[in-house]
């Protein structure tokens, strides 16, 4: 049998309003006794039931993680990562519920009904139109990974552009100039930011990053390995190859070793994100670490804060920083 707050409320001696405030860490009840009443809802193994609490309160209690799409360009460590960032910041309080903004035509079927707030991790500037929708319609929410240059939006994310710049000026430092780029999928803003920070680097030291060095590919294992097959029918070889992000650099060095080529012997590999298995392929793959977790835990406690205190923060740009992780997949070139 469920217990319901009427049974905390008659075991703790207080009236149940006193119990579902304090559940709810409404301020209006002194912390000793909220912390009583949480001790007795423990111990009783109560378990909130959020349909009667959103009719009591007026909230869905939902929150709604949105990805620009969950079928293209999006890793499965980076959805991984950011799922895990939110859920384990809003714990039981809220019902995660994860789409892709691509799976909508429409956008009147996401009220203030149906989510408390969202939470938008957008990786293209086609996301601004359901971005607009949330500011019109007023249900609370963060953009996390790209900076949207509109005023009324909080954003979060990491500085990629100087990850990348740090990167390739370590290739670079080590003897590299003929450098290759797999980039990412065409129209993401991280795609641009990494390039923009590539550029920046090499422009820096006077290397020049030939046309036939520029590979497209789509944030996949498959799309880099696609992209190397390409880059190895040049006569002349790239000595380093500077890969969006980690799966494509996984996919770029299986092409290699099909080609009979040794990394970094050979060609010299770097990814970006630092995923959970970079450390573990042969060789460890050199990478820039992007706190995917920590910006979407960030992300989450923001959003909690908003709709707690029932207002809009001053919106802001917060950038949390790349780290350069050296491995084992750089070497001089011969």
């Amino acid at each position: 049998m469920n217990v319901t707050i009427k049974d905390i409320a008659k075991k703790a001696g207080v009236s149940h309003t006193t119990v579902s405030r304090a559940l709810n860490d409404s301020p209006l009840i002194n912390p000793e006794t909220k912390e009583r009443i949480k001790e007795i809802a423990d111990q009783m193994n109560y378990t909130p039931n959020f349909s009667a609490k959103s009719l009591v309160l007026d909230r869905s209690y939902n929150l709604g993680l949105f990805f620009s799409t969950l079928d293209k360009g999006t890793s499965p460590n980076f959805f991984y990562e950011t799922v895990r960032g939110v859920n384990n910041t809003i714990k039981d309080k809220y019902n995660l519920i994860v789409r892709g903004i691509d799976d909508y035509e429409r956008y009147d079927r996401i009220t203030n009904k149906r989510f408390d707030g969202i939470i938008v991790m957008s990786q293209s500037e086609r996301d601004d139109a359901f971005i607009a929708y949330l500011l019109d319609k007023r249900i609370p929410h963060v953009v996390l990974n790209r900076h949207t240059g509109n005023a009324a939006v909080m954003n979060i994310l990491s500085d990629d552009q100087q990850g990348a710049y740090r990167l390739v000026e370590y290739l670079v430092a080590q003897g590299h100039k003929r450098i290759a780029t797999i980039e990412g999928r065409e129209g993401f803003k991280s795609t641009q930011q990494r390039m923009e920070g590539c550029l920046r680097a090499l422009g820096k030291h006077g290397v020049e990053l030939l046309p036939q060095l520029r590979e497209q590919g789509s944030y996949d294992v498959e799309s880099g390995y696609a992209a190397m097959r390409k880059l190895l029918g040049n006569r002349e070889l790239p000595t380093a190859v500077f890969c969006f992000n980690d799966d494509m650099a996984v996919g770029a060095m299986k092409a290699i070793a099909e080609r009979g080529l040794r990394v970094p012997q050979d060609i010299s590999i770097v990814g970006f994100d630092d995923n959970m298995f970079s450390g573990f392929v042969s060789p460890a793959l050199t990478t820039v670490k992007r706190p995917i977790e920590q910006i979407s835990r960030k992300g989450a406690e923001t959003l909690l804060e908003m709709i707690e205190k029932k207002e809009t923060l001053n919106p802001e740009t917060i950038y949390l920083h790349t780290e350069l992780v050296l491995r084992e997949s750089v070497d001089r070139p011969r």
